[in-house]
Formats: structure tokens, sequence, C-alpha cells
């Protein structure tokens, strides 16, 4: 079986290496870099810069508190941007590597469907190629959204594609969008000395995660000096020789915000235009219609990840990208749509699985919550991270999990455990009756457990 992959980034790769497992020859089409967004311009260099953020933070704040003395610290901002594009190089080529390994071709170049079985691809240096197939699968990805706001297009307004790149760190920031990336960004660089403003519309940042746990993360901002403007809009921008004046509307009236450099954090978008889909009738809108296997109104094309709208994440979009190949070639492959991790990686790390309080609530589910705070954890403690909390959200008809929630030290490491539980339908006795190692921060799951119904060991009654 030929099985065409249109699109490189972690929807497309892995499905491109899932069907090369199972036997099919694979051919991938990428107009520009292997691991797309994720990879190149987005999780991966983010991390790697909020991990020495992290480092510096600490050292810097506490250093003397944990028997480090580091006389004139300081970031060595090229040398931070060179292992960040050192780590993504040696990532690509890993990728690559495991491609070439299992037999896929790859071919870079812009691809658009001719027919229901054949994409023409233009190579950059003009040149055409056709490829003929029995089964394709789009992952084309997304987009930042640049919204029609007046003077948008002026100097020193960026995407978070090249505030990566940065020559040199800015004095000021304003981050218009206050959801996960811009968050991430303005946690990066308040910690690093820039003076950060978030203007977000909503009434709070990260407004799809469970509120009491995001409080932790509104207050550690706030205490490292990020202004957070909420109920807020963006008006018009003005690019200056001195950097972007930035103009709201707030609660308290309008706001005048001046910034060295302004990031366009709204939000994300399908890229769905210029692959031919219309032409060979592809129902689209804003993104690609799928139906659970993850095929579109074509039978012989399916599509996965950020172009069929949804939940926009990386693992989401390899998740999808192997169940699609399963699909196609095994003709059975489901995912728990319930057991899909979000994980924001600032100072402290936030996580979420499952259902928000929120969420019971509108829905009236009979609920209890069991919560267990870091500063009686020991290992958290130990680590000098004791802001934050672990959540559990239960159904008092049948105790099973509904969700888990955690702000703190390693919590986008730990979230697998409430994401599994979800995934076996697990009851808060089943994470009663697991034995957790001590001394680790997991601990502290288990004590959230044992408050649904009753009291965490290490608290005060």
């Amino acid at each position: 079986m030929k099985i065409l992959i249109l699109g490189g980034g972690p929807g497309g790769y892995v499905a491109a290496i899932q069907a090369a497992h199972l036997g099919a020859q694979v051919t991938l089409v990428e107009k520009q870099y292997i691991g797309g967004t994720c990879l190149n311009v987005g999780c991966i260099p983010t991390k790697v810069l909020l991990n020495t953020t992290d480092l510096y933070h600490t050292i810097k704040k506490d250093g003397t508190k944990i028997g480090l003395k580091a006389d004139n610290l300081s970031v060595d901002w090229h040398k931070l941007l060179e292992r960040k594009t050192k780590i993504v190089k040696s990532l690509v080529g890993g990728v690559e590597t495991v491609m070439v390994s299992n037999g896929i071709e790859v071919i870079f170049g812009e691809g658009k469907f001719t027919s229901k079985n054949q994409l023409e691809v233009i190579k950059k240096d003009g040149t055409k190629n056709t490829i003929d197939f029995d089964k394709a699968i789009i992952a084309t990805g997304s987009e930042s959204v640049i919204p029609p706001i007046p003077g948008i297009d002026g100097k020193n307004i960026l995407t978070s594609n090249e505030i990566l790149s940065l020559e040199k760190l800015p004095k000021s920031l304003c981050i218009v969008g206050g959801g996960v990336i811009g968050c991430e960004f303005a946690s990066l660089f308040s910690r690093l000395g820039v003076t950060v403003t978030i203007i977000e519309m909503l009434p709070g940042i990260v407004q799809n995660m469970d509120g009491e746990i995001i409080r932790f993360l509104d207050y550690e901002l706030r205490n490292e000096g990020v202004e957070i403007l909420v109920n807020s809009k963006v008006e018009r921008f003005n690019s200056t020789a001195e950097g972007v004046e930035v103009f709201a509307s707030t609660p308290d009236g309008d706001k005048k915000v001046k910034a060295d450099i302004v990031l366009l954090s709204i939000g994300r978008k399908s890229v769905v235009g210029n692959l031919g889909l219309e032409d060979i009738g592809v129902k689209y809108d804003k993104t690609i219609e799928v139906n659970k296997s993850f095929q579109t109104n074509i039978s012989d094309i399916y599509a996965v990840g950020d172009c069929t709208g949804g939940v926009m994440l990386a693992h989401m979009a390899s998740a999808q990208g192997i169940a699609a190949v399963e699909n196609i070639i095994k003709n059975h492959s489901e995912i728990d749509f319930r057991t899909v991790p979000y994980c924001i990686y600032t100072k402290p790390e936030v996580a979420s699985v499952g259902m928000t309080e929120e969420q019971v609530k509108a829905s009236d589910i009979d609920y209890s919550v069991g919560r267990f705070p870091l500063m009686s954890n020991a290992k958290a403690l130990i680590l000098g991270e004791t802001e934050g909390m672990v959540k559990f959200i239960v159904d008092n008809a049948t105790d099973e999990i509904l969700g888990m929630h955690m702000a703190g030290a390693k919590a986008t490491e730990l979230v697998v455990e409430g994401a599994l539980a979800l995934r076996l339908e697990a009851t808060i006795d089943e994470i009663l009756t697991t034995i957790h190692a001590h001394p680790t921060v997991g601990e502290a799951l288990h004590e959230a457990a044992h408050g649904v119904h009753g009291h965490p060991i290490h608290t005060v009654k």
C-alpha cells in the first residue's frame, strides 16, 4: 500500500514512521522542515530556554539558601540560543535518521492535490513531482493568528516564531494573549529581568484549565513583576523608534503600554489553504472535517493534528497520526480524548487532564475534591518549589476519577498518572492502594487521593 503524508510535523512524521512499521510504502512531503512548528520553533526551543531560565532564577533567588555561591551570575543569551539551535538540530536529525532507516521517502516542497489519489509537489527549485497514492494523510498543522488590529504590521511586533531568535534581550515586552504560549514567554522573560505586561481579553489567563490551579500561576507571574490586564482589548499599535505603543481598553479605562517588543500570542489557526482540497471535494471550512477514524468525506484521504482543529497539541497530533494509520491498515483504532494532558512549562509548572471543576459543576455531577498542598511534600521542600497543589475530582456515584490537576514541581511529568487513571476508568481507591515512592513529588498525588473522602496524612486536621 502506498501512503502519502502531507506535512512533516508531530502528526505527519509519526504517522509516516508507524505506516512504515506496518509495511506501507511511505512518501512524506514537507514544505519547510521536519518536526514542524513544535520541534523547530515551538515546544522544543521554548523548553530549552525555559530550562536555563529555571536554573538561573533558582540560583539567583535561592542560591545562598541551598548552599551555592555564584557571584556575578548572568545569562549569556547568545550561548543559550546556540544551545537551543544545537538541540533542535540534534532532534530533527534524529527524526530524519529514523525515517531513512524505515525506508520513508521525504520530498521537500509544497504539495497540492490534483485528484483523489494524486498529489503534485512543487520543489524549491521550481521542478514538479507527481505522486500517486492509495491513501493520504493530511498533517499540515497550524500557524499564528494575526488579527486585523490597526498597526499590527509595524516593526517589533512578533509571533512566537520570531521571538525565539532575538539578537538580544529586550528591556520590556508586551504579550497580547494570556494563554499557554503567552504565559510561558511571560515566565521566561520576566525571570530574565525583562519588564512584562500581558493583555488578555478573557476574565483570566489560561481559561481552558482548572481555575483553582491556574491561580497559582497567576500569583507567581504577578510576584515576578508581570502586569496582567484581563478583560482588556488591544485597540491599536503604534511602532516608534523606541519600540511599540500598545493602546488597550481595560475595565479601568484606556491604557497605553510601552514596550521594546510585542509578542502576538492570540492563538493558532489551521493551515488548510492552497492544498487543492476544494478541487477534489474534501470538506473543510476553517478546519478539515474528519470522522472518528480521522477520515475525510473522501474515503482515501485522512487528516490529523492542528489542521482538523480541536486540541492543538503536539502529542495529540502524534496520537491521531498513529490512529489514522492503524485505521487505514488495520481498520480499527480510537482515541480516548479524556486522556489528553494539558501542560504549561512555567514556574510553577501546571498540568491538567480530564474534567475541570468548572466543567463538572456545569454537568450537574455530584462530585468530591481531594487536595494536597506541595508545601507539605518533602521532595518539593528539598527542591525549593513548594508553591502549588494536587487536585483530584471524583464522581461520588462511582468513585471514578473525573480529572486530575496540578500546579508545582514536576507537574508536567506527573500528569501522566492522572491520564492513565482516566484511561483505565480508575477509582480513587486504586490510587490510594498504589504505593508511591518516598521521597517524591508523586507522593502528593497519593495524599490528594486521601483527601477525597478523608484527610491527607501529612496535613493538620
